[in-house]
């Protein structure tokens, strides 16, 4: 599966230029690099259901904030490519970033509503610089098919409006998340924790497993459920609760009612490291 050729391709305009010489339909892998087996997972099934599988990393400037951690995430390119060649990928795109953000670079996409909650009200403007580069990396691949993980909810709920509302001819594939063995959910951020911050992170998946539990055993009350989920964090002394709350998977509105489908939420701090997890209520 690795011996096929490989191209790496840094500017735009060859990106355009190639586009005539791959095969349909075109899968398209978006990551900010330093992959993991979820980012593998993505990877191999677009390589099952489309022709041509492009994988960009970009570590985009414009989704992080001023004292977030752009200039600390981590860089591992040799490896990724390794990674990426041992899969069969097709295409790597890994443009500059002032490729993708040239001097005179003015024009933004803004999701309304979906964005305004949890992740948009904890991180400003980077839903804005999410929906921008998304839109910039499906323009330039002319993909038919774009996979994403469903460790980054938020996002795929707002990358589902831009496309309905800009009626974008893409289909958006989720993978589900893929986890450790103790349940953390796979994430290049996890790169940064110690080893006891490691251990507390845990706190994550077991706050969504109160909730999938709770909701198994009959209780449909959110307010309770999301209750029970802060509770269990707070066991946690190296946690900081961000948020945790039951929501609509597609509008992020937080329920009253667990109907179907339902969609709990935890983001959480350990240390310095800010970690997201979710888990679909109705799922098993």
């Amino acid at each position: 599966m690795g011996d096929r050729a490989m191209d790496v391709i840094c500017e735009i305009g060859e990106m355009k230029a190639q586009r005539a010489n791959w095969s349909r339909p075109i899968g398209l892998v978006p990551t900010m690099g330093c992959l993991h087996d979820g980012h593998v997972a993505l990877v191999r099934r677009a390589r099952e259901e489309t022709a041509t599988v492009i994988v960009t990393i970009f570590v985009n400037p414009t989704q992080f904030g001023p004292s977030e951690d752009f200039g600390r995430y981590p860089r591992t390119l040799e490896r990724d490519l390794e990674l990426l060649q041992a899969e069969g990928t097709d295409v790597v795109f890994v443009p500059s970033a002032s490729e993708m953000y040239p001097e005179e670079f003015s024009s933004w996409v803004e999701v309304e509503d979906v964005t305004s909650r949890f992740e948009g009200e904890s991180r400003p403007r980077h839903f804005r610089g999410v929906a921008t580069v998304c839109n910039k990396l499906f323009n330039i691949v002319g993909a038919d098919r774009a996979y994403f993980g469903q460790k980054d909810a938020q996002q795929v709920a707002v990358i589902k409006r831009m496309i309905q509302d800009l009626n974008m001819n893409l289909d958006v594939v989720v993978i589900p998340t893929v986890r450790e063995p103790d349940g953390l959910a796979m994430s290049s951020r996890n790169s940064y924790l110690g080893p006891s911050e490691r251990a507390a992170a845990t706190v994550l998946y077991r706050a969504l497993r109160v909730a999938r539990d709770m909701h198994g055993q009959g209780c449909c009350d959110a307010a309770v459920v999301a209750r029970s989920m802060r509770e269990s964090v707070a066991e946690e002394q190296l946690a900081q609760l961000d948020y945790a709350a039951v929501v609509d998977p597609l509008s992020f509105h937080e329920l009253e009612s667990i109907e179907c489908p339902a969609l709990a939420i935890v983001a959480v701090r350990i240390g310095a490291t800010r970690l997201i997890d979710n888990m679909l209520l109705n799922d098993e």
